[in-house]
């Protein structure tokens, strides 16, 4: 399926206190698919962030990518300079992990009203602190696939206060994929053991992935960290998860 045959559009979403910015891509040949959110980075629904949107839609599902920081920054979209990850990382801090989740959940429930979305399953996917909002995403009881991408501190906070999302690891309802890099400055090596070995205790479906020589965002073709070979490697390791869990 090519960028021709999807259908994209920013729609808004009804999360009860906020209307929640979301851009939408799925297929516009007709039938029903399973439904995937992606969760943004801190720079916002970028145009890094459209582009995995099209690209997973272009695999055969409907994806949303909700603002999550719309309580925030409503509209909040930026590039990788310092100025503009300083500024992204602000706005991370006033995150909560119940309106999160709310929000999230909001999305999956969009996507469940559409027609084409009827019977289907769904996943999440996150990056950068999106990876630690899917792992928070992951315990949703509608998420039976989740993609992980680097996120930092899932071992020692969650999004405003409280115990660490690692702890609610144990509520994590389906499959989980969690993908890191071994020169991530952001993420300790001996926290993703700690990670793996939760979800081991915990009996979760998961596999854990760690790349030699890669460094945080490597999976994001915009930022000097990008990684090709790693890159190419988790984004098959994506989609076979989604074949698996979701169709």
């Amino acid at each position: 399926m090519t960028a021709s045959n999807l259908k994209t559009e920013n729609i808004k979403l009804d999360a009860g206190d906020v209307q929640v910015d979301a851009y939408l891509a799925q297929p516009s040949i007709g039938g029903t698919y399973p439904g995937v959110v992606v969760i943004q980075e801190v720079f916002g629904v970028n145009d890094h962030i459209k582009d995995v949107t099209n690209r997973i839609a272009q695999e055969g599902y409907i994806a949303i990518a909700p603002a999550i920081y719309q309580r925030q920054a409503p509209g909040f979209s930026v590039g990788y300079s310092a100025e503009e990850l300083e500024e992204g990382r602000k706005y991370k801090e006033q995150t909560k992990a119940s309106e999160l989740l709310n929000d999230i959940q909001t999305a999956i429930n969009y996507l469940k009203s559409l027609p084409q979305c009827q019977g289907k399953g769904f996943g999440c996917i996150g990056f950068c602190f999106g990876g630690h909002v899917a792992y928070l995403a992951a315990t949703l009881p509608d998420i039976q696939a989740t993609a992980s991408f680097y996120g930092a501190g899932i071992a020692t906070q969650t999004p405003g206060g409280g115990e660490p999302t690692i702890t609610r690891t144990k509520d994590i309802q389906g499959t989980i994929y969690a993908f890191f890099g071994t020169e991530d400055p952001l993420i300790p090596l001996e926290q993703v053991d700690q990670i793996e070995a939760e979800l081991k205790k915990q009996n979760i479906p998961h596999r854990i992935f760690r790349y030699d020589g890669a460094d945080h965002g490597f999976f994001c073709d915009q930022r000097a960290s990008y990684q090709p070979s790693a890159a190419q490697d988790a984004w098959e390791r994506v989609k076979g998860l989604f074949q698996e869990i979701l169709k």
